[in-house]
């Protein structure tokens, strides 16, 4: 249906109709791009056998809505189409433009092809625009457009500051200056001055009947978190203030200052990812935009915006997650110098396993800061005392003679934005297939980014029955609350009936280090390299702990501003459980940093951590993270056997 926007390119002989076809929005399987050929321009029509050239086959694609393709050569005689899509739940970024590979067939059709020739160049290519401004040139940037009118002259470019004349009272009639988002997390800020009569602000605009965002008359700020819900506060700050909006994933976080360091927050978790074409039509993104609205001008300066996920320069904090056999409940702890740690909470969880977990327990809980900037929590659901705590009647799920020791079937998925805040998914691989109805644990989940496949990656460890445990990996949505694809072998030792555990990825340059457990004798950490994220990771027969015993659980993260790499593990071997530490600069040679209070590696607060991970933070999010469990906090008190049997009862 809907065929349109056709385009001619004439080859060897016929010519070549590209046009899309099927609705540019709606579904996420609407649109597509097809070809046509003829030996004349009136026809008539031979439809290709490749038809849809192009197409978003399911929901679970990274782009959505596919389509309206042209067809171009560049200098080197390669050949692209060029295309537009959403991409997967960001709407609000409005559509894209993407660009594919084509080859042609030897039956005289075209196809894309995964791979490519790039174009080659002297000059570094810098995607999208400049989208900050000073206000310093003499007419106004790219990046800017009016809403529904063209209205140059009113405006006034005077030494630093953009003055826009007023209109309307609102933001869905005043005068707005729009500018296009490129990031899915994202800052912008901007100095605003109110003229008398004024009302001036910073918002995310979709139209007439979608936007979000602050707006002040100097005298009182209005927050709107939507066309019809907005709140008035007073503003203390006068007609100068500096307004922010911080975008997390379609989650505003909206803030005004008087000098830009200490920042009042107006509002926080105000949603705007349904503000797109799908409700609201249009086809427009949900665009930042300079309002000035009431009488006189509004005068705005120093326009900001940047990419809000945080890099390493920008870190100065760690956080480690781990879990206790003593609660099966999630720990986090928090060092400023890599060195010695404390945990939150007053060293109880931050997270109570039994009202996560179906078994009622998680272990080897994995942190993640993704592509996007959110975290991603990774979590075993098994409780290996269940029988002992009430919490099952047997001491494993299922026959520990047939499916061995700590059998299980499930994973916690969480994803947060703040560290506070979480959303769960709870995960059973049986339900994925009938092929995995047999397996006898799923351990010691990780998470990843394969850059080349666009998708977030869980990988570990499983097994069938009793056999020897392998490391697996699976796709999962950006939601973290879905697998995408069905297990695949990540890595297996090479001796068939010796059990690899606890992978544990880390980047280096164009280099990914596997560390894991080998049950070959005593456990212990070994290491494989690959070119992939995924396969083709070389066994190497060198054992990496310096632990006289077994340990297991290894985990590698990177000192801030440093070339050093501190691979931590856990010794369960020894009483009380403890982790220990190397370092390396090289991934060869390694210094034996020692134990947890028995060398330069310190906690200040608890003892006996089992399976831990690190990550960097930034000096606000520990901040924010440490403020508030110092007032929120709370003791572990298990859940009674009548709490445990309604909720199984609930399906909770």
């Amino acid at each position: 249906m809907c065929l349109e926007s056709p385009k001619l390119n004439y080859r060897d002989g016929y010519y070549y109709m590209t046009s899309a076809q099927g609705g540019t929005a709606g579904p996420a399987t609407s649109h597509m791009v097809v070809a046509a050929r003829s030996k004349s321009p009136l026809g008539p029509w031979e439809n290709s056998p490749y038809n849809p050239i192009v197409h978003t086959y399911s929901s679970r694609d990274n782009w959505w809505s596919k389509g309206h393709g042209t067809l171009i050569d560049d200098i080197n005689g390669n050949w692209w189409i060029v295309y537009h899509a959403y991409a997967k739940g960001y709407h609000t970024l409005g559509r894209q433009t993407l660009i594919e590979p084509i080859e042609w067939t030897t039956d005289g059709w075209y196809r894309t092809k995964t791979t490519a020739t790039p174009i080659r160049s002297d000059k570094q290519i810098k995607h999208g625009i400049e989208l900050s401004d000073d206000f310093s040139e003499a007419s106004l940037g790219l990046q800017w457009t009016f809403w529904k009118e063209y209205a140059p002259k009113s405006l006034t470019l005077d030494n630093g500051t953009l003055w826009i004349k007023a209109k309307g009272s609102t933001p869905a009639n005043g005068r707005l200056l729009l500018t296009t988002a490129e990031d899915k997390n994202y800052e912008t800020q901007v100095e605003i001055n109110t003229g008398n009569g004024n009302t001036a602000g910073l918002i995310l605009f979709y139209n007439e009947k979608a936007y979000a965002g602050v707006v002040s008359d100097g005298k009182k700020f209005i927050v709107y978190q939507n066309t019809n819900k907005q709140l008035e506060l007073p503003n203390e700050l006068g007609k100068r203030f500096i307004a922010k909006i911080h975008n997390q994933g379609n989650n505003l976080r909206i803030m005004v200052s008087k000098d830009s360091k200490e920042w009042i927050t107006l509002a926080e978790k105000v949603d705007v990812s349904q503000m797109h074409h799908n409700n609201y039509h249009g086809f427009y993104a949900l665009r930042i935009g300079l309002l000035s609205a009431g009488k006189g001008a509004a005068g705005f300066k120093q326009f900001r915006y940047k990419n809000a996920i945080p890099r390493e320069k920008d870190m100065s904090a760690y956080l480690m997650v781990f879990h206790k056999d003593e609660t099966h409940g999630l720990y986090m702890a928090i060092s400023r110098d890599g060195y010695t740690f404390t945990a939150l909470n007053d060293a109880e969880p931050v997270i109570a396993g039994d009202t996560i977990a179906c078994q009622r327990g998680i272990r080897d809980p994995h942190i993640y800061r993704g592509p996007d900037g959110a975290f991603y929590l990774a979590m075993t659901d098994l409780h290996v005392f269940a029988k002992r705590d009430g919490y099952r009647e047997t001491e494993w799920e299922r026959d520990g003679k047939m499916y061995g020791w700590g059998n299980n079937r499930g994973l916690v998925l969480m994803k947060s934005w703040d560290l506070v805040n979480w959303k769960r998914a709870n995960i059973r691989f049986n339900k994925l297939t009938a092929g995995l109805s047999e397996i006898g644990c799923a351990w010691a989940p990780e998470v990843t980014y394969n850059e080349k496949q666009g998708k977030l990656m869980i990988y570990y460890t499983m097994r069938f029955r009793n056999e020897a445990n392998k490391l697996y990996y699976v796709y999962v949505n950006d939601d973290f609350d879905t697998i995408e694809s069905l297990p695949q072998i990540l890595f297996e030792y090479p001796n068939e009936d010796v059990s690899a555990i606890d992978g544990d990825i880390t980047k280096v340059g164009d280099k990914y280090h596997l560390f894991y457990v080998a049950h070959d004798g005593t456990a212990g950490i070994k290491q494989a390299v690959s070119n992939r994220v995924n396969r083709d990771y070389e066994y190497d027969p060198r054992w990496y702990d310096f632990e006289p015993k077994a340990c297991e659980a290894p985990t590698v993260w990177k000192r801030i501003g440093e070339d050093k790499w501190v691979l931590m593990y856990d010794v369960y071997s020894v009483t009380p459980h403890n982790f220990g530490f190397i370092e390396t600069s090289d991934f060869v040679n390694f210094k034996n940093l020692g134990r947890f209070n028995e060398g330069v590696m310190k906690t200040t607060n608890y003892s006996a951590p089992k399976h831990g991970a690190v990550i960097h933070l930034t000096a606000e999010e520990a901040d924010k993270l440490e403020k508030y469990w110092q007032k929120n906090k709370r003791k572990f008190v298990p859940m009674t056997s009548v709490e445990v049997a309604q909720n199984n009862r609930n399906g909770e």
